[in-house]
Protein backbone atom coordinates (compact mmCIF):
# COMPACT_ATOMS: atom_id res chain seq x y z
CA UNK A 1 0.00 0.00 0.00
CA UNK A 2 1.29 3.40 -0.93
CA UNK A 3 1.85 6.06 1.69
CA UNK A 4 -0.83 8.26 0.17
CA UNK A 5 -3.32 5.39 0.28
CA UNK A 6 -2.48 4.67 3.94
CA UNK A 7 -3.04 8.32 4.83
CA UNK A 8 -6.38 8.27 3.03
CA UNK A 9 -7.48 5.13 4.91
CA UNK A 10 -6.48 6.62 8.27
CA UNK A 11 -8.23 9.87 7.45
CA UNK A 12 -11.40 7.97 6.63
CA UNK A 13 -11.54 6.35 10.09
CA UNK A 14 -14.02 8.07 12.41
CA UNK A 15 -12.46 10.13 15.17
CA UNK A 16 -13.72 8.93 18.56
CA UNK A 17 -15.73 11.50 20.47
CA UNK A 18 -13.75 12.92 23.39
CA UNK A 19 -14.89 11.88 26.84
CA UNK A 20 -16.70 14.74 28.58
CA UNK A 21 -15.59 13.94 32.11
CA UNK A 22 -17.05 17.18 33.46
CA UNK A 23 -20.50 16.34 32.11
CA UNK A 24 -20.28 12.80 33.46
CA UNK A 25 -19.36 14.09 36.91
CA UNK A 26 -22.16 16.67 36.90
CA UNK A 27 -24.70 14.02 35.87
CA UNK A 28 -23.37 11.60 38.49
CA UNK A 29 -23.62 14.20 41.25
CA UNK A 30 -27.17 15.07 40.22
CA UNK A 31 -28.22 11.42 40.32
CA UNK A 32 -26.41 10.80 43.59
CA UNK A 33 -27.87 13.94 45.14
CA UNK A 34 -31.37 12.63 44.49
CA UNK A 35 -30.46 9.58 46.57
CA UNK A 36 -29.05 11.82 49.29
CA UNK A 37 -32.23 13.88 49.33
CA UNK A 38 -34.28 10.70 49.75
CA UNK A 39 -32.17 9.70 52.77
CA UNK A 40 -32.49 13.22 54.17
CA UNK A 41 -36.26 13.22 53.77
CA UNK A 42 -36.66 9.78 55.35
CA UNK A 43 -34.29 10.17 58.31
CA UNK A 44 -33.92 13.88 59.02
CA UNK A 45 -35.60 16.88 57.48
CA UNK A 46 -34.96 20.53 58.37
CA UNK A 47 -34.70 21.59 62.00
CA UNK A 48 -37.88 23.14 63.42
CA UNK A 49 -36.27 26.52 64.11
CA UNK A 50 -34.44 26.84 60.79
CA UNK A 51 -35.98 30.22 59.93
CA UNK A 52 -34.81 31.71 63.22
CA UNK A 53 -31.42 29.98 63.04
CA UNK A 54 -30.82 31.31 59.53
CA UNK A 55 -30.54 34.79 61.00
CA UNK A 56 -27.49 33.85 63.08
CA UNK A 57 -23.83 33.97 62.04
CA UNK A 58 -23.02 30.55 63.51
CA UNK A 59 -25.68 28.82 61.42
CA UNK A 60 -24.63 30.52 58.20
CA UNK A 61 -20.95 29.86 58.84
CA UNK A 62 -21.62 26.13 58.54
CA UNK A 63 -22.86 26.58 54.97
CA UNK A 64 -20.15 28.99 53.89
CA UNK A 65 -17.42 26.72 55.20
CA UNK A 66 -18.94 23.54 53.74
CA UNK A 67 -19.30 25.19 50.33
CA UNK A 68 -15.78 26.61 50.48
CA UNK A 69 -14.51 23.08 51.10
CA UNK A 70 -16.74 21.17 48.67
CA UNK A 71 -16.07 23.34 45.61
CA UNK A 72 -12.24 23.15 45.46
CA UNK A 73 -12.38 19.46 46.46
CA UNK A 74 -14.66 18.74 43.52
CA UNK A 75 -12.57 20.81 41.11
CA UNK A 76 -9.43 19.00 42.31
CA UNK A 77 -11.16 15.67 41.73
CA UNK A 78 -11.93 16.68 38.16
CA UNK A 79 -8.35 17.87 37.65
CA UNK A 80 -6.87 14.63 38.99
CA UNK A 81 -9.13 12.56 36.75
CA UNK A 82 -6.86 13.54 33.85
CA UNK A 83 -3.40 11.98 33.44
CA UNK A 84 -1.74 15.37 32.87
CA UNK A 85 -3.13 16.87 36.09
CA UNK A 86 -1.30 19.75 37.75
CA UNK A 87 -3.34 20.45 40.89
CA UNK A 88 -0.83 22.43 42.95
CA UNK A 89 -2.36 25.91 42.60
CA UNK A 90 -5.93 24.68 42.99
CA UNK A 91 -5.01 22.69 46.10
CA UNK A 92 -4.18 25.94 47.89
CA UNK A 93 -7.89 26.81 47.90
CA UNK A 94 -8.44 24.01 50.41
CA UNK A 95 -6.70 26.19 52.97
CA UNK A 96 -9.47 28.82 52.79
CA UNK A 97 -12.19 26.82 54.60
CA UNK A 98 -9.68 25.77 57.26
CA UNK A 99 -8.76 29.40 57.93
CA UNK A 100 -12.43 30.39 57.99
CA UNK A 101 -13.31 27.64 60.44
CA UNK A 102 -10.30 28.38 62.63
CA UNK A 103 -11.35 32.04 62.78
CA UNK A 104 -14.83 30.98 63.85
CA UNK A 105 -13.38 28.81 66.60
CA UNK A 106 -11.20 31.66 67.88
CA UNK A 107 -14.17 34.03 68.02
CA UNK A 108 -16.23 31.38 69.79
CA UNK A 109 -13.54 30.90 72.42
CA UNK A 110 -13.41 34.65 72.98
CA UNK A 111 -17.13 35.26 73.35
CA UNK A 112 -18.23 32.08 75.15
CA UNK A 113 -17.29 31.42 78.80
CA UNK A 114 -14.69 28.68 79.17
CA UNK A 115 -16.99 26.49 81.26
CA UNK A 116 -19.24 26.13 78.18
CA UNK A 117 -16.53 25.16 75.71
CA UNK A 118 -16.74 21.40 76.25
CA UNK A 119 -20.53 21.35 76.08
CA UNK A 120 -20.50 23.26 72.80
CA UNK A 121 -17.78 21.03 71.35
CA UNK A 122 -19.65 17.81 72.21
CA UNK A 123 -23.03 19.25 71.25
CA UNK A 124 -26.22 17.21 71.25
CA UNK A 125 -25.83 15.02 68.16
CA UNK A 126 -22.12 14.40 67.62
CA UNK A 127 -22.47 10.67 66.86
CA UNK A 128 -25.50 11.30 64.70
CA UNK A 129 -23.44 13.81 62.72
CA UNK A 130 -20.65 11.26 62.30
CA UNK A 131 -23.10 8.75 60.85
CA UNK A 132 -25.33 10.98 58.78
CA UNK A 133 -22.78 12.97 56.78
CA UNK A 134 -21.13 9.79 55.40
CA UNK A 135 -24.57 8.27 54.81
CA UNK A 136 -25.74 11.34 52.88
CA UNK A 137 -22.47 11.39 50.93
CA UNK A 138 -22.63 7.67 50.01
CA UNK A 139 -24.98 7.90 46.96
CA UNK A 140 -23.02 10.82 45.52
CA UNK A 141 -19.66 9.17 46.11
CA UNK A 142 -20.77 5.92 44.49
CA UNK A 143 -22.09 7.76 41.42
CA UNK A 144 -18.96 9.92 41.27
CA UNK A 145 -16.62 6.91 41.34
CA UNK A 146 -18.55 5.38 38.45
CA UNK A 147 -18.26 8.64 36.47
CA UNK A 148 -14.54 8.98 37.21
CA UNK A 149 -13.85 5.57 35.68
CA UNK A 150 -14.09 7.37 32.33
CA UNK A 151 -10.99 9.37 33.28
CA UNK A 152 -7.37 8.31 33.65
CA UNK A 153 -6.14 9.43 37.07
CA UNK A 154 -2.45 8.96 37.79
CA UNK A 155 -3.22 8.79 41.53
CA UNK A 156 -6.45 6.78 41.85
CA UNK A 157 -6.46 6.59 45.66
CA UNK A 158 -5.93 10.35 46.01
CA UNK A 159 -8.58 11.04 43.38
CA UNK A 160 -11.02 8.82 45.24
CA UNK A 161 -10.17 10.47 48.55
CA UNK A 162 -10.88 13.92 47.12
CA UNK A 163 -14.12 12.62 45.63
CA UNK A 164 -15.08 11.44 49.11
CA UNK A 165 -14.13 14.80 50.60
CA UNK A 166 -16.12 16.69 47.96
CA UNK A 167 -19.25 14.60 48.52
CA UNK A 168 -18.81 15.00 52.28
CA UNK A 169 -18.79 18.77 51.77
CA UNK A 170 -22.01 18.60 49.76
CA UNK A 171 -23.54 16.26 52.34
CA UNK A 172 -22.54 18.71 55.08
CA UNK A 173 -24.47 21.45 53.29
CA UNK A 174 -27.55 19.25 53.42
CA UNK A 175 -27.01 17.98 56.95
CA UNK A 176 -26.43 21.51 58.29
CA UNK A 177 -30.09 22.31 57.68
CA UNK A 178 -30.97 19.61 60.21
CA UNK A 179 -28.09 19.92 62.68
CA UNK A 180 -29.06 21.88 65.83
CA UNK A 181 -25.41 22.32 66.86
CA UNK A 182 -24.19 25.58 65.36
CA UNK A 183 -21.08 26.21 67.46
CA UNK A 184 -17.85 26.44 65.44
CA UNK A 185 -16.32 24.23 68.14
CA UNK A 186 -18.77 21.48 67.18
CA UNK A 187 -18.42 22.02 63.45
CA UNK A 188 -14.60 22.09 63.60
CA UNK A 189 -14.56 18.77 65.45
CA UNK A 190 -17.27 16.49 64.08
CA UNK A 191 -17.72 17.66 60.50
CA UNK A 192 -14.01 17.08 59.66
CA UNK A 193 -14.10 13.66 61.33
CA UNK A 194 -17.11 12.70 59.21
CA UNK A 195 -15.27 14.04 56.16
CA UNK A 196 -12.26 11.86 56.96
CA UNK A 197 -14.51 8.80 56.92
CA UNK A 198 -15.79 9.75 53.46
CA UNK A 199 -12.26 10.46 52.22
CA UNK A 200 -11.03 7.08 53.51
CA UNK A 201 -13.88 5.24 51.80
CA UNK A 202 -13.22 7.24 48.63
CA UNK A 203 -9.52 6.37 48.73
CA UNK A 204 -10.31 2.66 49.00
CA UNK A 205 -12.86 2.91 46.18
CA UNK A 206 -10.43 4.90 44.04
CA UNK A 207 -7.66 2.35 44.52
CA UNK A 208 -10.06 -0.44 43.61
CA UNK A 209 -12.02 1.05 40.74
CA UNK A 210 -10.01 3.96 39.28
CA UNK A 211 -6.62 2.28 38.80
CA UNK A 212 -5.57 1.60 35.21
Amino acid sequence: MRTSELIAVLAADPVPEPIRIGRRVAAALAIGFIGSLAIYALLMGPRPDIAEAARTVRFNLKFVDAFAFALPSLLLTLRLARPDAKPQALALWLIAPLILLAAGVVVELLVVPSDQWLARLVGHHSMFCMRMIPLLAAPMLAALIVALRAGAPMHPALTGALAGAATAGIAALLYATHCPDDSPLFVATWYPLATLICAAVGALAGRRFLAW
